[in-house]
């Protein structure tokens, strides 16, 4: 008899399952300006609906006991219909969103129908079943559905909201180089420094292992000249950190500016300016990279070049907005003369890089 129910209870789920899934893809396209447009509030809401069908759907198997197929079946279809208006609400909520908010709205809403198939599907395939142990795992995926539920709140509303987190993401990680590139430390002559000293008792306990040994030596070998151009990168990069804040600063001034159902131009000149503050990230990054030993010069021009070309045309962009640009543009200027300086270090006759050096190896020595 469970087995028989089981199958139809599937039989059911799945309909519902393959319905919800027609209507997610939906959101895979951005709302037409037509629509009427949907604050983020309401979706909110809808979620909240959400999450107490999944506590209703929980207390049915309260005390380990399987519910009656009727039961679940009134509830499967409560929770469906909740969960498909939760669907339209979110695709209304992106009239007006350029891509970056599209983005954020199509993780949350995902993550919710994630976890509400999860619920289901794991649950029905228990129905009927001697398995006590994972009757045990409903209350943990009503959780997770409650989790995904409670993040709506968290997810951006605006565009100016959404493109403003994205350009911290990009500052934890330039952060996180400048961090790393702090750590450069030059070769030492001293033959009395510690790390020339024959390893103590404590550091022969220590695991012997190749790999762990060769990183923990990057970027201790750096000779004077090599050791300038690092101390000039980090002033680059730690200029780019301030002018990435003052972006986000100079962006979040523009809130009030922003029209609920979407100003082509302004969203389209913020996921620019995004573009940009991105392209920075990747050149430090790979400025960082270029630091240890053997350094790579050429590169490091080059990406010296692109960050500087990146930041005058993220002036230009926000000229285009007519924000409050004093302090960015103080920021700007601060970066473009680290920058000169870098260039003009690593152009002078006393940095050398690899290749030139290979080059002028005499092999008859």
């Amino acid at each position: 008899m469970g087995r028989a129910e089981r199958d139809q209870l599937t039989r059911t789920l799945n309909h519902h399952l393959n319905t919800v899934h027609e209507t997610f893809q939906v959101l895979d396209q951005t709302a037409p300006s037509t629509l009427e447009k949907v604050s983020w509030v309401e979706v909110t809401k809808m979620g909240d609906q959400v999450s107490k069908q999944a506590t209703i759907f929980g207390m049915l198997w309260t005390g380990g006991e399987t519910p009656q197929v009727r039961a679940l079946e009134e509830n499967m279809v409560s929770y469906f219909n909740t969960l498909q208006g939760f669907l339209l609400l979110s695709h209304g909520s992106t009239v007006g969103a350029g891509p970056t908010l599209a983005s954020c709205v199509h993780t949350s809403v995902k993550q919710v129908v994630d976890t509400s198939f999860k619920l289901w599907k794991e649950s029905i395939s228990l129905y009927g079943a001697r398995n006590k142990d994972g009757k045990l795992s409903i209350p943990q995926w009503v959780g997770a559905v409650w989790e995904a539920c409670s993040a709506l709140k968290m997810t951006p509303a605006t565009n100016i909201t959404a493109i403003g987190r994205a350009m911290t993401k990009v500052a934890v990680s330039v952060k996180d180089v400048l961090r790393e590139m702090k750590e450069l430390k030059p070769a030492s002559s001293d033959p009395t420094d510690g790390s020339s000293i024959e390893p103590s008792t404590e550091a022969e306990i220590e695991p012997d292992d190749d790999e762990i040994s060769s990183d923990g030596d990057l970027g201790n070998d750096l000779s004077p000249e090599e050791m300038r151009v690092s101390q000039l990168a980090i002033a680059v990069v730690s200029e780019a950190l301030v002018v990435i804040k003052e972006l986000i600063r100079t962006i979040s001034g523009l809130l009030k500016l922003e029209n609920p159902n979407g100003g082509s131009n302004l969203v389209d000149s913020l996921e620019k300016l995004l573009k940009m503050c991105k392209e920075i990230g990747i050149q430090i990054d790979e400025l960082g990279a270029c630091l240890y030993p053997p350094q790579e010069v050429p590169a490091i021009k080059a990406a010296s070049e692109k960050i500087s070309s990146f930041v005058d045309d993220m002036q230009s962009e926000l000229q285009n907005l007519n924000g409050n640009l004093e302090a960015f543009s103080q920021a700007c200027n601060c970066l473009k003369s680290s920058l000169r300086q870098l260039e003009s270090e690593v152009a002078s006759p006393n940095t050398v890089d690899l290749e030139t050096s290979v080059q002028n190896i005499d092999l008859n020595s």
